[in-house]
């Protein structure tokens, strides 16, 4: 990396490198401003992800998340489609993985629904994780339960070891219900539901490029317009709570028991 650094003068860095390196890299490339996309978590370590935060807000230094459910194009059909329905109560998560069983996946892999759900329903004020019943040797299954606040109500069910890849976000209002099920799961699409009725549905067909599902297609392209002069979006700030939230979460689940916690 200083070899390239050294030799090309970037215009811009998309930095893809294990959590390890996240906050090293990242504190290169803004002290030398170079306007860069990082991975999430920000760092192996919440003492690593403020350094890589502070350094954003010393240096202010155009700056991204890859963060790429927010880029969804389904999801934020989805988002657009509720909001015309009326006001969200309940948002929910099922984060469902084959054979994942590493210690880091609350804090490194569960990111992703959090950070989701924030971007749907905003900035969250308390959690309340509970352990689901386990044998001895098997994985840890979570229910996170989340607070927002704005009042509404949100949930992840974190299942590393469910036999299958899936991700589907569901909205729920009085009357209504979106449910996305993207970028993974056995079939890729979004529902809508009024008052009874199923009004809008679309399923991915097979040749719609992964890229473009994914939301790495116009994430990409949202740092392209940075490059150009628009505001970091959604940059090491607006993605640090969602890290801190998780981080806190893992020590929760680390002390063994259901936990609560205030993040006013």
């Amino acid at each position: 990396v200083d070899d390239m650094l050294q030799q090309e003068n970037l215009d811009g860095c998309i930095a893809v490198v294990p959590p390890e390196n996240i906050s090293d890299l990242g504190i290169k490339l803004l002290t030398l401003g170079i306007p860069c996309v990082v991975e999430k978590p920000l760092g192996a370590s919440l003492a690593e992800a403020l350094a890589l935060r502070d350094c954003a807000a010393a240096t202010k230094t155009s700056n991204m998340v890859s963060v790429n459910r927010r880029f969804m194009p389904l999801l934020n059909r989805a988002i657009k489609w509720t909001g015309r329905a009326g006001r969200l109560r309940y948002v929910h998560c099922t984060l469902a993985r084959q054979s994942r069983k590493e210690p880091d996946f609350l804090w490194a892999t569960a990111v992703h629904a959090v950070d989701t759900l924030r971007y749907i329903a905003g900035q969250v004020v308390a959690f309340d994780l509970r352990t689901l019943t386990a044998r001895a040797g098997e994985t840890g299954w979570y229910g996170l339960d989340l607070q927002f606040e704005n009042g509404i109500s949100g949930r992840v069910d974190v299942l590393p070891t469910a036999g299958m890849v899936e991700e589907t976000y569901d909205l729920f209002g009085d009357g209504f219900r979106a449910s996305v099920t993207c970028p993974f799961g056995p079939q890729l699409g979004w529902r809508c539901f009024r008052d009874g009725r199923l009004v809008e549905a679309e399923n991915v067909s097979a040749e719609t490029p992964e890229d473009i599902v994914n939301g790495c297609y116009d994430e990409a392209a949202a740092f392209l317009e940075i490059l150009k002069g628009a505001t970091s979006k959604p940059s090491i700030a607006e993605v640090f709570p969602s890290v801190e939230l998780c981080f806190a979460i893992a020590r929760s689940a680390n002390e063994g028991a259901a936990r609560q916690g205030s993040l006013r």
